[in-house]
């Protein structure tokens, strides 16, 4: 077994470097030999299993909102979009945070609140000004799942 680099213990999963496929992780919750079986590889199945979880969730609330039938009025259509996009730039920057193995929980869930008030707040202000300032929040949003599906599809190349 390997000792972990002093540097790296303490940190937050943040701040570690990303762990490279077929390189044992230095972090001590993953350390161990790098044989077949070992606590390594066992936490990176597990830790691929858990990447669906996320996309199993997206696709079962777009099959809920097609045979639900639900109605969204012109008012609140320009809300609605970016708050979908909201939705899934979070859901697609967790599974690659997971697949980059820096995946934490807390910055989920304050990524996914703080973009859709964030983008809310740039399409009420809009809104109260005249200006489609929620097209800042979709070019945006469109940016990072871009960039996110690409990272993703690299990971699994």
């Amino acid at each position: 077994m390997t000792a972990p680099d002093p540097g790296l213990v303490g940190l937050p999963a943040a701040s570690r470097p990303p762990r490279v496929r077929g390189v044992p992780s230095t972090d001590p919750a993953c350390s161990g030999p790098s044989a077949s079986g070992s606590l390594w590889e066992i936490h990176r199945i597990e830790g691929v299993a858990t990447v669906f979880l996320p996309l199993a969730g997206l696709l079962l609330g777009v099959l809920a909102g097609l045979l639900l039938n639900v109605t969204v009025g012109f008012e609140l259509s320009r809300y609605s979009a970016v708050a979908i996009l909201a939705a899934l730039d979070s859901v697609l920057g967790a599974v690659r945070a997971e697949l980059d193995g820096v995946y934490d929980n807390r910055i989920f869930v304050s990524g996914f609140v703080v973009n859709a008030l964030v983008a809310v707040a740039l399409t009420f202000i809009g809104d109260r000004l005249s200006l489609d300032l929620y097209l800042v929040a979709l070019i945006s949003f469109g940016f990072r799942i871009f960039n996110n599906v690409a990272l993703i599809r690299r990971h699994f190349l």
